[in-house]
């Protein structure tokens, strides 16, 4: 594989305090350099030795984003619900049911297309990695397919079979539970590093919830759970006590809550654009980050809560409604997200990681925040080849 440098850096972002200044390891002036897919070396502007260069023009280099919380494999369009909701309907999580059917209906292949656009357009945002989910087959071969689909753009793939109880066993949520730690788990995890739960009013409740973690983890799979979207629940604190990677929204987050998260170790992942589209209140992260808790920001793409792969947009609302500051927000959509899907070769920019880069069209990654919905991705590179 061949070596590749990026050059007259203005800004780079490297998310190592000791590589530069402050938590996001700012170098100014700087190149990049790339070989075999990692970052072989960091140094002054005009040092880098490699087979291709690539001007920054002063620009800046970030590392690209890693979002941890995604649903990109379904079929279908939710449209009319989300203009119902900006009319003044409620969220509820009953609408996921539609988006099932219609993913159902899709073949392999239709999921496949429809996944592999949705990446591109992330790719082209930023996102150099990111999890992806099932939960919208919720029957054994539905949900193996998407599994099957996932796989082939990330290996960073969540069984999500209990997303919601499906309507065929409407009022046997517990039937549905059997189910989902019995034939499909066995089905799915061979396909799955993770598994997920949806521990919420409408969805799954404490108990539930616990027997699809526990089965999941004896299955081998790590745990990550959806808590504390709708109101205030037990997802946060179940999720520390079984030593979940990540539990994801925290929308409503109580003092034992974030005591809970602030002494355990598992990611507080917030989802601005769910709240954005859902009109939830947005979840205070200032506090959360005062109370010593490790936080990540995602997108939760999907076609009901949060249909946008812009994390950049994701930025603004964190900054602007959630009380974080720009550093905190972009240190958070990166390296948080790692530390959310467990991983530390991602996420920054050091020597030995994975070459995931972003180059901006900007000089300094504030104006994700300061031009929000400007277009700023000018190349994206993953394992150290350009994506765009």
């Amino acid at each position: 594989m061949s070596s590749l440098a990026i050059e007259n850096i203005g800004l780079l972002l490297t998310n190592d305090p000791e590589l530069g200044d402050g938590p996001l390891g700012m170098v100014e002036n700087a190149s990049i350099a790339f070989e075999d897919g990692l970052v072989a070396e960091i140094g002054p502007a005009g040092s880098a030795q490699a087979d291709h260069h690539v001007d920054a023009g002063g620009r800046c280099v970030m590392p690209g984003f890693v979002d941890s919380h995604t649903h990109l494999v379904f079929a279908g369009d939710r449209a009319r619900e989300f203009a119902a909701r900006m009319a003044g309907e409620p969220y509820s999580a009953g609408g996921i049911r539609v988006t099932t059917d219609s993913t159902r209906a899709a073949t392999r292949e239709e999921l496949t297309g429809l996944t592999e656009g949705r990446r591109r357009e992330a790719i082209r945002a930023g996102i150099t990695h990111t999890e992806i989910k099932s939960g919208y087959g919720l029957d054994v071969p539905s949900e193996l397919c998407c599994l099957e689909v996932a796989a082939e753009f990330t290996d960073d793939v969540t069984f999500l079979g209990a997303h919601v109880v499906p309507s065929e066993f409407e009022g046997r949520a517990d039937d549905y539970v059997d189910l989902v730690c019995g034939e499909m788990l066995a089905a799915c995890a061979p396909h799955s590093r993770w598994i997920d739960v949806f521990c919420e009013v409408g969805a799954f409740d404490r108990d539930q919830s616990r027997r699809v973690l526990e089965a999941g983890r004896e299955a081998g799979l790590g745990l990550r759970v959806h808590g504390n979207q709708l109101g205030p629940g037990p997802g946060v604190q179940l999720a520390v006590e079984m030593g979940a990677a990540s539990v994801d929204h925290c929308t409503y987050l109580e003092d034992a809550d974030l005591e809970a998260l602030a002494s355990g170790s598992t990611v507080a992942t917030f989802l601005p654009a769910t709240d954005f589209s859902t009109r939830q209140p947005y979840p205070d992260a200032r506090r959360a980050i005062d109370a010593g808790v490790e936080v990540a920001v995602a997108t939760n793409t999907n076609p009901g809560s949060s249909n946008t792969t812009a994390m950049g947009f994701c930025l603004a609302l964190a900054v602007r409604d959630m009380g974080m500051t720009i550093d905190e927000a972009v240190r958070a959509a990166t390296v948080g997200g790692a530390t959310a899907l467990g991983r530390s070769d991602i996420g920054r920019l050091t020597p030995g990681a994975r070459a995931d880069a972003v180059l901006l069209n900007a000089a300094s990654h504030a104006d994700f925040v300061y031009r929000p919905g400007v277009p700023l991705v000018d190349a994206t590179f993953i394992a150290g080849q350009l994506c765009s």
